[in-house]
């Protein structure tokens, strides 16, 4: 059986821990282990569901995994890695995104028996805290030196924070302490710029149980690109786990194409193959970049993962299609998935050469007739030169859509 510090270690998956021999001792016995998700979005994007892998190891593992989402402390804003104050959600926002949150948390983690997991909001604890009991008996255990020593609080400064982010690591940290007690939590573990909660966690534990209490916590890296950027965004926005945010077919293409450097290191924290697995694939991948056959095994895993071997095969079928111009098996839905973004009404009987120009694959007639007299454009995967052709629904995809290919990358849609 695998140690599961030493895979996490060699998934590049822990960067901070607040008693490294402590914590290996514990992950070799049974914990009670949690992590947070704040609600600030409606979905969970690929730069933070690095910590529900982590999660998903953990339990694999035998460990009982707790995922908190902050339905309460999402109203208030953690000051970390913010250069300012963030918009402040209100209480229907914040309860919607935070059941989205719980719905795609449940789809990872096994929930079938209260013994392996559980997802629970804090808002069933801090949304009924009043203020004056919440000062007595957790701000008296901090002092205002030692909030101010936390990097996501000290940074702020010169920019300013307001009494409310300034608050939020209290809030956290007591939901470690309200967890330690109610769910015997042991352990917590979060991405590195949680490091200041976390431990504020683990410091109002010892002071309210004592010295001895068996908690810690550790943190994972953030990941980074070979570039250095926050991994989770593309051009097209944020890496969403939600297939109506960002498609399935967007995010397969989006792993092909990152550098050899990344992935190797994705491979390692997104996917579960096995070290002698991962190893293997990247020798064989070194003896010929050109396959990028790490990429392919990378992007399948992670579409299958975050989604399922159905949506990985519709994935490979549209990227086939579109490198082959076979365009004509692609279903309604898929094409809109491909193209929605990019099409361009057009009347019926219009010309070909018209419609070449209204889409964008030509700037004038005669351009279009040259590209058609050179065989350069494809109409729903056909060749055609006939610039007078006059186009109707019977001559689209689903009565619909006229997918132009020119040349053999550039695509254009004309929709009736």
């Amino acid at each position: 059986m695998i140690n599961i510090y030493d895979d996490l270690v060699y998934r590049g998956l822990i960067k901070d821990f607040s008693n490294e021999d402590r914590i290996k001792e514990m992950l070799n016995s049974k914990q009670v282990i949690y992590c947070g998700f704040d609600p600030s979005a409606s979905s969970m994007h690929m730069g933070n569901f690095v910590m529900v892998m982590t999660l998903m190891r953990l339990q694999r593992a035998g460990h009982k995994i707790i995922g908190v989402v902050g339905g309460a402390t999402g109203m208030i804003g953690d000051p970390g890695g913010r250069d300012s104050e963030r918009q402040l959600l209100n209480r229907k926002q914040a309860d919607k995104n935070a059941l989205a949150l719980r719905k795609q948390l449940a789809k990872y983690l096994d929930l079938e028996d209260t013994k392996n997991g559980e997802i629970i909001n804090n808002e069933e604890w801090l949304g009924n805290f009043k203020l004056i009991d919440f000062l007595r008996d957790v701000g008296k255990h901090f002092t205002i030196n030692y909030m101010l020593a936390k990097e996501s609080v000290s940074r702020r400064l010169e920019t300013g924070i307001s009494y409310t982010e300034f608050s939020y690591m209290l809030l956290q940290a007591y939901d470690f302490l309200y967890l330690h007690e109610k769910k015997g939590v042991t352990m917590q573990i979060g991405g590195s710029d949680q490091w200041g909660n976390l431990t504020a966690g683990l410091d109002l534990i010892r002071k309210v149980k004592g010295p001895d209490a068996n908690v810690e916590v550790m943190t994972a890296h953030l990941l980074t690109s070979s570039d250095g950027k926050k991994f989770g965004k593309s051009v097209d926005g944020a890496l969403f786990i939600d297939k109506n945010l960002f498609s399935p077919y967007k995010l397969y293409q989006y792993f092909i194409n990152v550098s050899d450097e990344d992935a190797a290191k994705l491979l390692k924290a997104l996917t579960f193959l096995t070290k002698d697995e991962i190893e293997t694939l990247l020798e064989e991948h070194a003896k010929d970049p050109g396959k990028r056959l790490a990429q392919y095994k990378l992007s399948s895993e992670v579409v299958t993962i975050v989604h399922n071997s159905t949506h990985l095969e519709r994935a490979i079928k549209m990227s086939e299609a579109l490198f082959s111009g076979d365009v004509s098996e692609l279903e309604k839905e898929e094409i809109v998935e491909l193209f929605g973004d990019v099409t361009v009404k057009i009347a019926e009987n219009s010309k070909l050469e018209d419609v070449l120009i209204e889409v964008g694959a030509a700037t004038s007639k005669r351009e279009a007739r040259e590209f058609l007299r050179n065989n350069s454009i494809l109409l729903n995967g056909k060749k055609v030169n006939d610039g007078e052709a006059l186009l109707t629904k019977k001559d689209a995809l689903h009565h619909k859509f006229l997918i132009i290919r020119r040349g053999k990358k550039r695509y254009f849609v004309a929709t009736f």
